[in-house]
């Protein structure tokens, strides 16, 4: 029988929808019927039509549509449509976040642990685009992706603001990852789940431009090529990182260490291009050939390392955006830090883990001096590592920090660099991480060494510090870093969303209730422990250990922050910070501030010590306090300023129904201006591993509000003009039950099903980039609220 070309797609649709229906459908019968799947050559030369379609039509609706909830590890199905590659590999029904898992599981990094779509399809992921017999109806109908999108213009959202339970959006919910073979199934059982999921449909003509892309085979083009500007600058630094001799090869060793998830960029030339630093076998001036580890530090199996400079290939999001000014300047501190001092690098260290996860034993030849400067020339970057880290779901490393505090460090003393040094050679063996386990790790065995360990180092740096400080000499603000005077990053601002956190400029909010003090050792041991050190794909003892090595540091930052108030207000600030902990967790709490007896050197004036201790700090970083975020700043209206501050002082009640993050524009007349309503949960102390819910204290909860947009993951979008703003804080005052919340959303909400959520969305990213054109990224929809 022969079958007509206007025809042949109702025929395909026939077959496909009586072999779906077959629960016991083999593969097999699929690939007779429509031929063997096998990735196909879908990338193009630039300069041809295809690509111009492509880069002009098809990827700026991916990235606004789809690259929202499908950006990064905890994109459903691990489907990340970032960028070409990621299309390509399309999905994977096994999850990443795991934290059960008896060992560790295989890297699936995109760009990292694969370098083809074949080799991907060896590894568990299928593809989202035809890879069957190559016809536009086939390309459609055999293509996931295209089946999803019809099936959302077929079935729009259900009528109403707030979606059934059939949506669920929660994190850890059962996932759907149909194959082309199960598509169908899934059509049937699911008619309301098309793509994007639990949001507004794309318009017809951007659906249209989608489907026409699928019809025609789906091709993609790689980034227009580098301008001579881009080369000449990654000449610069990858002839600078790449030197012959030990102490260039050490030096470019810690910088990768430290660089290896930094978005690189040249200020110096138009914001746009990022680069990540990659270890290649290959030297400059060869293509890049990524040596693929778990870890930065880890052994890269060849006699001879290169760092690169790898071009970013997909979409920037905020949530693992972490960008990092090159400049020239920046080249001539470098050398001065590193190169300058004297110091003799007789022999490059082990990559056995036990050295290589240390950086006080891997690095002791670079004068820590020189290492702390280094990193605290973008601390907030430094600190956006562990915040951030290589991971998007970070609760592992999160639950162990309060939901707002403040960051200050320690000043840098020329005068002490050798002793300075010398106390963490001395110290190296106390320091160890748990990551030297790798990520097949024991939790109690680990715990217990480690946890010997930082006591044992705590007794030596309380000893240190109370020869340093006899009597409180020398104990007060002059031991806080002031940024030398040009440096932005010496005071900065951490929120907690949950499982997620933010870190900016600026000591922004009310005065919190604790801050950390954070010296050399404390910031290189956060680096190792949740950035280089972790691995999302680790056992649950790996991820174990790590958090409960965290609670360490954080009792550290604390305790430096507390040796500068008087020592009976130590014990009730601590107390207040450790409600109901145990006799044994509140004896290792004292422990370090019984052991150091000085007191402090700051006489102070008032019944209020620590609120004047906060006072004190802010004069001291004053001339280099960054502003923006703070709602003080003067780029934010008056109006707008005296009606927001009303949200800053609740205090529970009504702020125990508020999302974690909400975003807020408010429309003026020249322009729209942007602000982040932050919720802060309160707890009786953060101690606990598996039951944070028992130590939270809802009724201590309390707001900030930010000028600008704070956090990656928005809870919910409010939408007020001018003449509504002071309505909409009264309302949020107000708030008592989940009904009076859900009249504020029903008010004042752009909520996921809203049919302007789409605009909504595209104008805040446009602000938010004209605002911030290296710092910006797409924000993350899979925490959007439905209520």
């Amino acid at each position: 029988m022969k079958v007509s070309p206007k025809s042949k797609p109702v025929l395909i649709i026939f077959i496909l929808a009586i072999l779906g229906g077959c629960a016991m459908i083999a593969n097999s019968q699929f690939d007779d019927l429509f031929g063997i799947a096998e990735p196909q050559a879908r990338m193009v030369v630039n300069n041809s039509a295809q690509a111009e379609f492509y880069h002009d039509e098809v990827q700026p609706i991916i990235e606004q549509r789809c690259v929202v909830c499908h950006g990064c590890y905890d994109a459903p199905c691990q489907l990340k449509l970032s960028s070409p590659q990621g299309i390509d590999r399309g999905a994977n029904k096994e999850l990443v976040y795991d934290g059960t898992r008896l060992l560790a599981a295989t890297p699936q990094r995109l760009f990292v642990d694969n370098d083809s779509t074949q080799a991907w399809r060896n590894n568990g992921f299928y593809g989202v685009l035809n890879e069957r017999q190559q016809s536009p109806a086939l390309n459609q109908q055999a293509s996931v992706m295209s089946r999803l999108l019809s099936l959302k213009q077929q079935h729009p959202l259900p009528a109403g603001k707030i979606l059934p339970k059939q949506f669920n959006f929660s994190l850890d919910r059962e996932q759907q990852c149909p194959t082309d073979v199960e598509i169908e199934n899934y059509v049937q059982n699911y008619p309301d789940w098309g793509m994007p999921f639990g949001l507004p449909a794309l318009s017809k003509p951007e659906d249209k431009i989608l489907q026409d892309w699928l019809r025609n085979g789906a091709k993609m083009a790689p980034l227009p090529p580098l301008t001579d500007h881009y080369i000449n600058q990654i000449a610069t630094w990858e002839n600078y990182l790449n030197g012959d001799s030990l102490k260039e090869k050490l030096v470019s060793r810690y910088l990768y260490e430290h660089w290896f998830i930094a978005h690189l960029y040249f200020s110096e030339l138009p914001a746009g291009e990022f680069f990540k630093v990659v270890r290649s076998r290959t030297p400059p001036g060869q293509p890049i050939d990524i040596i693929a580890t778990r870890r930065p530090y880890d052994d890269p199996g060849v006699e001879r390392v290169y760092y690169r400079l790898w071009r970013e290939q997909g979409s920037i999001l905020e949530k693992t955006h972490m960008p990092y000014a090159l400049n020239n300047d920046r080249l001539i501190t470098f050398t001065q830090l590193f190169f300058q001092d004297n110091y003799q690098v007789e022999a490059l260290p082990s990559y056995q883990p036990e050295i290589a996860s240390n950086p006080f034993k891997a690095f002791e030849a670079i004068p820590s001096i020189s290492r702390y400067k280094f990193l605290l020339e973008e601390a907030e970057f430094t600190i956006m590592n562990f915040i951030k880290s290589p991971v998007c779901r970070g609760q592992v490393a999160l639950n162990v920090i309060n939901d707002h505090f403040w960051v200050f460090f320690v000043n840098p003393n020329e005068k002490n660099a050798k002793d300075h040094s010398a106390f963490y050679n001395e110290q190296q063996d106390k320091l160890a991480l748990p990551s030297a386990a790798e990520s097949n790790a024991y939790v109690i065995t680990n715990w217990l060494k480690y946890s010997k360990l930082q006591r044992s180092y705590m007794h030596n740096k309380a000893t240190r510090m109370n020869t340093a400080f006899p009597n409180g000499e020398h104990l007060t603000t002059d031991q806080i870093w002031a940024g030398d005077g040009d440096n932005t990053n010496a005071a900065l601002t951490i929120f907690r969303h949950i499982d997620s956190a933010t870190v900016v400029k600026g000591l922004v909010g009310r005065p919190p209730q604790t801050s950390w003090v954070i010296d050399y050792g404390l910031l290189e041991r956060i680096h190792y422990l949740l950035a280089a050190g972790f691995d999302v794909y680790g056992n649950i003892g790996h991820q174990l250990n790590t958090r409960l090595y965290m609670d360490f540091l954080r009792i550290e930052g604390e305790f430096n922050f507390l040796a500068l108030l008087p020592p009976e207000t130590r014990k009730a600030e601590l107390n207040k910070w450790y409600q109901g902990v145990s006799d044994s967790q509140k004896e290792y709490l004292m422990a370090p501030h019984k052991l150091f007896s000085q007191p402090s050197g700051i006489h102070y004036q008032t019944e209020q010590p620590k609120q004047e201790l906060y006072q004190l700090l802010k004069q001291k970083v004053n001339p280099v306090l960054v502003t923006d975020n703070n709602l003080a700043s003067k780029s934010t209206p008056k109006s707008h300023r005296k009606a927001l501050a009303k949200l800053q002082h609740l205090v529970g009640g009504a702020v125990t129904l508020m999302p974690q993050i909400t975003f807020l524009s408010i429309q003026g007349k020249e322009q729209t201006h942007y602000y982040s309503v932050l919720r802060n949960n309160a707890h009786s102390n953060i101690t606990s591993l598996l039951s944070e819910d028992e130590n939270r204290l809802p009724e201590q909860d309390t707001i900030t509000v930010t000028s600008g947009l704070v956090g990656a993951y928005p809870d919910v979008f409010v939408n007020v003009s001018e003449s509504q703003l002071n309505n909409y804080v009264n309302s949020v005052s107000a708030l008592t039950t989940k009904a009076d919340y859900q009249k504020l959303m029903d008010n004042y909400a752009i909520r996921r099903t809203d049919p302007n959520f789409w605009q909504h969305s595209d104008a805040m990213h446009a602000d938010n980039k004209k605002q911030h054109p290296y710092k910006a990224g797409l924000f993350d929809y899979n925490r959007l609220q439905n209520r």
